[in-house]
């Protein structure tokens, strides 16, 4: 009886360590496979959040302080957590929040779906946020003298005001 319990154990061990090798092994050789996954879905969640936030392009008015979903009045920051929101990604309201979500992103690096913020050319504080198309473009709710909603802009208009930008993908 003993040595049957031996041979037991001395295979139940040996299955063990086949099998936890064997998941080992598997899982690294799927460590790229799970980085490029990763990616594609960041690429594919910042194409359909972009695609979201077009969609609402003369539907919002943008309107300072304010958050009202139901009647699609945002302010800047408001309509970026609208939009990221429906796609699972939670943000805070007011850009002060939303300037240290996520992780820091250079200009150079830039990549579509991230969150770029501006300040309003007086000061260095950041008081505008866009999210970043690709292309050197970005889109955001805005209002100027002649316009009010979601808009797209070339970034290399904004130079001056480009304050720093945040990957939340």
């Amino acid at each position: 009886m003993t040595n049957n319990w031996i041979k037991k154990t001395a295979i139940a061990t040996a299955v063990c360590v086949t099998l936890v090798s064997g998941q080992a092994a598997l899982g690294t050789s799927n460590i790229g496979q799970a980085h490029a996954a990763s990616a594609t879905t960041a690429s594919a969640k910042a194409d359909s959040i972009i695609a979201a936030a077009k969609a609402l392009q003369g539907k919002v008015i943008y309107k300072y302080g304010v958050n009202n979903p139901s009647k699609l009045i945002f302010d800047c920051s408001s309509f970026t957590k609208y939009v990221f929101g429906k796609y699972g990604v939670s943000l805070k309201w007011g850009t002060a929040s939303q300037k240290y979500a996520g992780k820091y992103v250079s200009k150079s690096n830039l990549q579509k779906g991230d969150l770029i913020f501006f300040n309003n050319g007086k000061t260095s504080a950041v008081s505008h946020v866009g999210i970043y198309i690709g292309n050197g473009q970005f889109i955001h709710n805005t209002i100027s003298s002649s316009f009010n909603g979601v808009r797209i802009n070339n970034l290399s208009d904004y130079t001056k005001r480009y304050s720093t930008a945040r990957r939340v993908l």
